[in-house]
């Protein structure tokens, strides 16, 4: 299979995609990174979240595309979806078992999901 033209089909752990998704944000200088474990959370959309911010729209632009990019080419996956291009105050990128949420600040502090999602087990992530 030419590596160039097509994924190799991977299984990774959903650790080592979270590890590389956060690695993605700190490229970029992404900030304010939350890990939300909600696997204990019934009817909950996805077993973590993981939300951060950028200070522009280019920089959450730049944010989901170096996750969407990395993953794909380290981990050989593609989201199930990718949404919020057009206005790149609120991308999601969602990889089933984990959701990326990557926010404007005042469109993150608007829709607040760390107290919507208060149940799950918060682990907020240092920046350096």
């Amino acid at each position: 299979m030419n590596k160039n033209t097509s994924l190799e089909i991977k299984n990774p752990s959903t650790e080592s995609m979270n590890d590389l998704i956060i690695d993605s944000i700190k490229d970029i200088k992404g900030k304010n990174i939350v890990k939300l474990d909600m696997r204990e959370i019934s009817g909950a959309p996805a077993d973590f979240f993981i939300i951060c911010e950028g200070d522009s729209t280019v920089q959450v632009a730049s944010i989901a595309g170096n996750i969407y990019k990395r993953m794909k080419l380290e981990k050989g996956i593609l989201p199930i979806s990718y949404e919020g291009k057009n206005n790149s105050t609120w991308l999601l990128i969602d990889y089933f078992t984990t959701v990326v949420h990557v926010f404007y600040p005042e469109t993150r502090e608007f829709y607040n999901l760390e107290s919507l999602w208060n149940d799950a087990v918060k682990e907020i992530i240092p920046e350096n």
